[in-house]
């Protein structure tokens, strides 16, 4: 791997991801103004906790699949369908350093999002007793939540038309918001939603964010397997069916 070519492309991907007005708003305008607006009116169910333990953790899921999935996703597909992909095959650009330089430009996203996530609600009021392990336990979370939401987004743009897949991550990132306990608590919902929003990603990655955040959540032993299950799984299925043309 040449990691002259591999920080040229990493560098290229960001301004590919950053450049569009909508990867924008559901990389940093959702998870702000989720968190914004559900502190100043507070309307969601928070059963005696404060609600910035809750809207924090949810805030950094929702900014891991904005940027992982649904931006990493609609600007694979549309690369891929506008033969870009099967461009770089006549560069020197090998597909491993193609694939490393999008995984780190959404982990360089993901850090901007989470500190600016974190330092809006600090701004809002926010005081975690947060410690160094809880700290390492959230990043790893972070990491994972990121490879399972980016195996989703490429096994949806690794097989449907640009158009197709922009309306489709649309939908899975909508459906993942509102079943997987982010816009509304589990325990809100009725028994056979809970258990089956209970297994979704989104489930995991906020709850397992709320243990190693606020101490308050699922063992983070458990959540942080769930993840990488989660991550492996989705991984090997975007492997398996991508389409580079």
């Amino acid at each position: 791997m040449n990691l002259r070519r591999l920080r040229a492309q990493t560098a290229l991907e960001l301004r590919l991801l950053l450049r569009n007005g909508e990867n924008l708003l559901v990389t940093l305008g959702a998870p702000l103004g989720m968190l914004v607006f559900f502190t100043l009116v507070p309307v969601l169910p928070t059963a005696g906790r404060e609600p910035l333990d809750i809207l924090v953790p949810g805030a950094l899921t929702v900014a891991v699949m904005g940027s992982a999935m649904v931006a990493l996703g609609i600007s694979t597909a549309f690369e891929r369908e506008h033969s870009v992909l099967r461009r770089y095959g006549v560069t020197p650009l090998r597909r491993g350093e193609l694939v490393g330089a999008k995984a780190l430009a959404v982990l360089v996203i993901v850090v901007v999002q989470a500190t600016a996530v974190t330092g809006a609600a600090a701004a809002l009021g926010w005081r975690p007793g947060l410690t160094p392990g809880g700290v390492a336990a959230a990043g790893l979370a972070l990491l994972l939540a990121t490879c399972a939401f980016a195996g989703i987004g490429l096994a949806i743009a690794g097989r449907l038309p640009a158009m197709g897949a922009l309306a489709m991550l649309n939908g899975v990132f909508l459906l993942l918001v509102l079943l997987g306990g982010v816009a509304v608590p589990l325990a809100e919902m009725p028994d056979w939603l809970a258990a089956f929003g209970g297994i979704l990603p989104t489930a995991w990655a906020a709850g397992t964010l709320s243990t190693t955040l606020t101490s308050t959540g699922p063992p983070v032993v458990a959540g942080l397997s769930a993840l990488a299950g989660w991550a492996v799984v989705a991984s090997v299925v975007a492997a398996r069916t991508f389409r580079w043309e």
